[in-house]
C-alpha cells in the first residue's frame, strides 16, 4: 500500500509540473460525483429469464431438427422407387424377399451365402404400384408360381 501511495503522488506532482510548463496554472474545478442509478430488481430478472427462455428454445429447437432432418427432407422427395413387398424368414439367415422397382418385381433369397435373384415375377400394374390392392398376389401365391415354373 505504500509503494502505491508513492506511485500515486509522483504521478500527481508530475501532472503538476506538466500544466505549470504548459502555462496553465490552475487545475480544473473538480464536478460532484453522481452514483449511477441502479435498473430495477425486478425488471432486471425478467430480462434474465427472458433471455435464458430463448436460449433454452434455441436449443431444444436445434436438437429436434438434427433428431428428425432426414424425416423433413424425404417428405420433400419423391416416393421411393425400390421397396421391399414382403419379406418371410426361413429360419437361420435364410430369407426370401418380394422387391419391387417401380413397375417390377422380383422374388429374391437371401442366405450367408449372398443373395441370389430367384426368378422376375409378373409387373404390376399402374394401380397395383400407386396403391395396394387386395387382387395383387400374396407372397404365398407367388412363390408357388415360381416353384410350378421350375
Amino acid at each position: 500500500m505504500k509503494n502505491f501511495t508513492i506511485a500515486t503522488a509522483s504521478v500527481v506532482s508530475s501532472c503538476f509540473l506538466l500544466t505549470s510548463a504548459l502555462g496553465e496554472t490552475t487545475l480544473p474545478a473538480a464536478t460532484p460525483f453522481v452514483a449511477p442509478t441502479l435498473p430495477d430488481a425486478g425488471v432486471s430478472f425478467l430480462r434474465v429469464l427472458g433471455a435464458l427462455a430463448l436460449v433454452i428454445g434455441i436449443f431444444l429447437g436445434g436438437v429436434w431438427l438434427f433428431k428428425n432432418w432426414q424425416r423433413l427432407a424425404l417428405q420433400r422427395r419423391r416416393a421411393p422407387k425400390l421397396n421391399v413387398l414382403e419379406t418371410r424368414s426361413l429360419g437361420g439367415r435364410q430369407a426370401l424377399f418380394v422387391v419391387g422397382y417401380e413397375q417390377e418385381r422380383f422374388l429374391i433369397s437371401s442366405s450367408a451365402a449372398g443373395v441370389n435373384l430367384l426368378s422376375h415375377l409378373p409387373g404390376a400394374t399402374e394401380a397395383e404400384h400407386d396403391v395396394e390392392s387386395p387382387a395383387a398376389p400374396s407372397f404365398a401365391q407367388a412363390l408357388t408360381r415360381v416353384l410350378k415354373g421350375k
